[in-house]
């Protein structure tokens, strides 16, 4: 379902029906624009439909043009407090900006920021999170509830809709799972504006990408949200496919392989877990609509590879072929992976 608004930054539309976008933010420092435009080339590659970028300074907006230069995805200037950053990044030909309202000053500099925006339909996100509510409200509440962060995000919406601006995105990251979801579904029943999804300071990739499965995934499920980021302290490119990965277990996204592969069990003779870490890194890349499976032993592999446009069955030091269900050949364990890469390439018909 998603939310009724429906805003557009750049060539991407969010919200109102349109398909769910993946954003990831570059972590390079922004004064090395160098290192900024290779990681933005590298994210935009790995399937990154919005690439966000910090604006700490005034030298920093140099790093706009750089980036809009090299890749398509539209850009998103981070902006914390200092209005005339976003006016300047504005001028520099952003696509999106983060900034709070509440937190630049009085409502005249509001103003500018929405008059600027307005002037050339570039939407803002609000972006509020548990270590950042205001005084009054976290007195109100007594600590991050969910409906604290809820309260704070349409609290500053409403100082943008002051001066009839309404092209907004908002969010209310926490890093506790049920927390976030909750102020999601809170949001999701008291406005209309497209959600940005996330769960901040989710931590290290392995318990990220559980914690942003659980919280994203939920909600995702339940009809609400139009775009998602999945925080991870690891390389931005691995945010990107953990939210493709997300997507399309949850059949949302269509497009790329989906991976079938079994637990391994006491008939497993041959190296399963060296293998479906093979066949999913040569296929991380690939944007066919394909279902592959990698199955330990004969006695389930057939059958979930019936399920499957290709698969592979382990043996003893061998194994066999499989093209949606029917036995292909049988190969050693060694020229598996070869083999199975060799069907998908050369069939393109699926």
């Amino acid at each position: 379902m998603g939310s009724k608004i429906q805003v557009k930054a750049g060539n991407v539309k969010i919200g109102g029906g349109a398909r769910i976008s993946i954003q990831s933010m570059l972590n390079v420092p922004s004064d090395n624009i160098e290192e900024s435009v290779k990681q933005a080339v590298a994210l935009e590659k790995a399937g990154c439909d919005i690439i966000r970028a910090a604006i700490p300074n005034k030298e920093a907006v140099k790093l706009i043009p750089a980036l809009k230069k090299a890749v398509n995805a539209p850009i998103v200037a981070d902006i914390h407090f200092d209005y005339k950053l976003a006016l300047e990044a504005v001028e520099a030909g952003i696509d999106k900006i983060r900034i709070n309202p509440g937190n630049i000053g009085s409502d005249d500099r509001v103003k500018a920021v929405a008059t600027a925006c307005a002037n050339k339909n570039i939407p803002i996100r609000i972006g509020v999170n548990s270590g950042s509510l205001e005084k009054e409200i976290l007195a109100k509440y007594g600590s991050p509830t969910p409906q604290a962060l809820c309260d704070s995000a349409l609290y500053h919406a409403s100082l943008l809709e002051k001066f009839d601006f309404n092209n907004i995105v908002l969010s209310m990251k926490s890093s506790t799972v049920s927390t976030m979801v909750e102020a999601y579904e809170l949001a999701s029943q008291q406005c209309d504006y497209p959600l940005h999804l996330g769960v901040t300071e989710a931590g290290t990739e392995r318990l990220g990408i559980i914690k942003s499965s659980a919280g994203i995934g939920s909600l995702l499920l339940h009809g609400i949200g139009d775009t998602i980021r999945v925080s991870l302290t690891a390389d931005p490119v691995r945010e990107v496919y953990a939210a493709h990965d997300i997507l399309k277990a949850l059949d949302i996204e269509k497009g790329g392989v989906q991976f079938i592969s079994c637990p391994t069990c006491g008939r497993t003779k041959i190296d399963l877990i060296s293998l479906a870490n093979e066949v999913q890194e040569r296929l991380k890349d690939c944007r066919r609509n394909i279902k592959v499976a990698v199955m330990g032993c004969i006695v389930n592999g057939p059958g979930e590879s019936r399920e499957a446009d290709y698969g592979i069955a382990g043996g003893d030091g061998c194994g066999l072929v499989f093209k949606k269900g029917e036995i292909l050949y049988k190969v050693s364990e060694d020229k598996l992976v070869d083999a199975l890469i060799e069907e998908i390439e050369k069939d393109k018909e699926i």
